[in-house]
Parts: structure tokens; sequence; C-alpha cells
């Protein structure tokens, strides 16, 4: 069986373009020159590169937990900011 490339089967190789896509679709749903359907549509596909999107950045993630411990990345350090109470 062939091997596949990283960039035909990982979603975080599409991320750029999946977001730069989506910024485009939501440029033209904001001018307001769509019609009802083809609104639907774009909203539709926008939601699929989002989900597309999200899963990227959680493999992501999870490469660099990996990266950071490999034999515990559970216990990795969360990518939240600090907050700043008070």
């Amino acid at each position: 069986m062939p091997k596949k490339s990283p960039n035909e089967t990982s979603p975080v190789a599409h991320f750029e373009q999946s977001l730069e896509e989506l910024e485009q679709l939501v440029e033209k749903m904001e001018a307001g020159d769509l019609s009802l359907e083809q609104s639907l549509s774009a909203y539709e596909r926008g939601v699929g590169l989002y989900r597309q999107c999200q899963q990227a950045l959680e493999q992501a993630e999870l490469r660099v937990r990996l990266l950071s411990d490999p034999a515990r990345p559970d216990t990795a350090e969360s990518f939240d900011p600090p907050s700043h109470d008070g």
C-alpha cells in the first residue's frame, strides 16, 4: 500500500488554506450580494471549513504536547493565556 504524504492526510497541512477560504466566504456574505440559496450554501461550506480548522488546531496542539513530553502528553502545560485578575 503506497504511503500518503502528510499534506494529503493531515488537517494541519490544510489549515491556512481552509482559513483563507473561510475568510473569503465571510466577506462575500457580509457584502450582502448573495441570494438566499447562495448564502445558505456559503454558510454550510463555512461551517465545514470552521470544523476543519478546529480539528487542525486540536491536532496541532496534540503534536506540541507529544513533543513536549512524549511519555506523558496529558501532563503538558495548557495553552491558555494567564489570567490577569485585579
